[in-house]
């Protein structure tokens, strides 16, 4: 016979009294893909949007045919910041020695050179505001925030950079049709994608 508690058991873990760690987000079992963990809280991500892939393939290609041997693009990958936070990034470009086997699920801080988010409707916060806050007091040099231009569909690069003596982001400017910077090496991508 079972329990009254037995019988409203949700299906969904309940958070130890201090929240979850990253060790947690990557033990529990059944979690959804894509699963986040922001502040010892689960955060749970909705399907992506054909905009979102289509951006993300080709800022990965993009970069992949500019990126140093020393360096690594990687798509939808865990960033461990510290013990309570592991967001999932969209796009990172990593140091090519934090690869250290084919089963690897997240990356150090350390290792991450640029952090670059597609910005949809459900992660608007989190992108804008959360994540880098975040990633810059763990000393992620480069973020790149991409929106989509409300009236053209195409995607609108918000280029930032680490300044080191404040831990936080000092914008570089905003980029249409095509992202160039200098840094973290020399980039050029053509941002236009074509509708389906």
């Amino acid at each position: 016979m079972s329990t009254e508690a037995e019988e409203h058991r949700s299906p969904w873990p309940v958070p130890p009294e201090n929240g979850y760690t990253v060790d947690d987000l990557f033990t529990l079992p059944d979690l959804p893909p894509h699963t986040q963990l922001i502040d010892g809280s689960l955060v749970f991500v909705s399907t992506q949007r054909i905009y979102q892939v289509l951006v993300i393939d080709m800022l990965v290609t993009g970069l992949g045919r500019t990126v140093p041997p020393e360096l690594v693009p990687v798509r939808q990958m865990a960033v461990r910041l510290d013990d309570r936070n592991a967001p999932e990034q969209d796009i990172m470009v990593i140091r090519a020695d934090a690869l250290t086997d084919l089963d690897q699920c997240q990356f150090a801080a350390r290792d991450v050179l640029l952090a670059v988010s597609v910005v949809s409707p459900q992660s608007e916060g989190r992108d804008r505001v959360t994540k880098p806050m975040k990633y810059a007091a763990a000393g992620v040099p480069h973020y790149w925030r991409i929106e989509r231009d409300g009236v053209t569909d195409q995607p609108i690069a918000h280029v930032y950079e680490l300044d080191p003596l404040t831990r936080s982001y000092v914008h570089m400017g905003l980029q249409r049709d095509r992202v160039r910077v200098a840094e973290p090496f020399g980039i050029d991508i053509d941002l236009t994608i074509t509708k389906p």
